[in-house]
C-alpha cells in the first residue's frame, strides 16, 4: 500500500471561546477549518447576524489549517455593513489570505473586497 503522505481525514474546527461586546461576537477558533468542518462556525455566525451582531473579530490564532471555506465566510460576513477582524492569524490563515489576495497571473487582485482587507490590516 502507497502513502502519499496526503491527510484524507476530515479537519475538525473547535470554537474554543464564543463572547460578546456589545454588537460584536468575539470567536476563537482552534483546528483546522476546511469543507468538512466549516458548518459548526456558519451556523453560528449565520445565528448571531440574525440576532443583530454586527461586527466579528475572529481569532485564529490556533488554527493549523484552513481553506476556502474560511475565505466564503470572510467574505460573507461582511455583508450588509457588518465588520470583520481576522486577528491573531496563525501561519496557516496568514498564508491562505496572502494567497486569495494575488490573482492567478500573481498579480495582486483589486483591492476592494473584504478578503484583501483582512489579509493587509
Amino acid at each position: 500500500m502507497h502513502d502519499s503522505g496526503a491527510d484524507n481525514a476530515p479537519g475538525v474546527i473547535v470554537i474554543a471561546a464564543c463572547t460578546t461586546l456589545g454588537t460584536t461576537l468575539v470567536v476563537r477558533l482552534a483546528g483546522e477549518i476546511d469543507c468538512c468542518s466549516i458548518a459548526p462556525l456558519r451556523a453560528l455566525l449565520a445565528s448571531a447576524a440574525a440576532d443583530g451582531y454586527t461586527g466579528l473579530v475572529l481569532d485564529t490564532a490556533r488554527v493549523d489549517f484552513c481553506d476556502s471555506s474560511l475565505l466564503a465566510v470572510l467574505d460573507w460576513w461582511p455583508r450588509r455593513g457588518r465588520r470583520l477582524t481576522v486577528a491573531n492569524r496563525s501561519r496557516a490563515v496568514r498564508r491562505l489570505l496572502i494567497a486569495a489576495a494575488v490573482d492567478v497571473s500573481g498579480q495582486p487582485a483589486a483591492p476592494a473586497g473584504p478578503l484583501m482587507a483582512a489579509a493587509t490590516s
